[in-house]
């Protein structure tokens, strides 16, 4: 059996999100957390957090990728019983029954991600159209040997299309000296 755990290659997603996961803990994608809110009004850490973040259970923050490893039973009805209880204490489920229910679903579609090889990662790009949320899951695994994971030891990637986001990284940086030095 597998399931989803936070992973954090470098330090970005603590300045991406507002509140970034601790490496290890169980994941979901998360969608539900924006149910309530139009995502077209979203705006700075939040829309990362819609546009690429999965939930990490524990601290309810936002990492960029997940790792599958392999789990016990125990720790399946660990993660449904501690994401029923996020539910409960944060999002408002009416009572315990329903939030285990809905925790089990959630924890089941992190679950049917697992369908790669241990270790492999996974990113994920959320977007809203047509008045509903659609993700798309892209998977990174590892070179063979290739220990620790570092961001730079994976080979192939696989899932949907790239995201249409471009993004100037030397006018960033440029900017960013502009302002640094100002």
């Amino acid at each position: 059996m597998k399931l989803l755990r936070t992973i954090r290659l470098d330090p970005s997603d603590t300045f991406v999100f507002d509140k970034a996961a601790e490496p290890g803990e169980w994941a979901v994608p998360g969608s539900f957390v924006f149910w309530t809110r139009n995502p077209d009004l979203l705006e700075g850490k939040t829309r990362s957090a819609f546009r690429a973040g999965f939930l990490g259970l524990k601290s309810l923050g936002w990492s960029t990728l997940v790792q599958i490893v392999e789990v016990t039973e125990d720790d399946r009805a660990a993660a449904t019983e501690m994401l029923a209880q996020r539910l409960m204490d944060s999002f408002g489920a009416p009572d315990l029954t329903l939030a285990r229910l809905a925790a089990a679903e959630e924890i089941a579609y992190a679950a049917s991600l697992c369908d790669q090889p241990l270790n492999t990662l996974i990113a994920m790009h959320r977007v809203y159209e047509n008045e509903s949320i659609r993700e798309t899951f892209r998977t990174l695994r590892p070179r063979e040997g290739a220990r620790p994971l570092r961001a730079f030891s994976f080979l192939d990637a696989e899932g949907d299309d790239e995201p249409t986001d471009e993004i100037d990284l030397a006018e960033l940086a440029r900017v960013g000296t502009k302002e640094g030095s100002q």
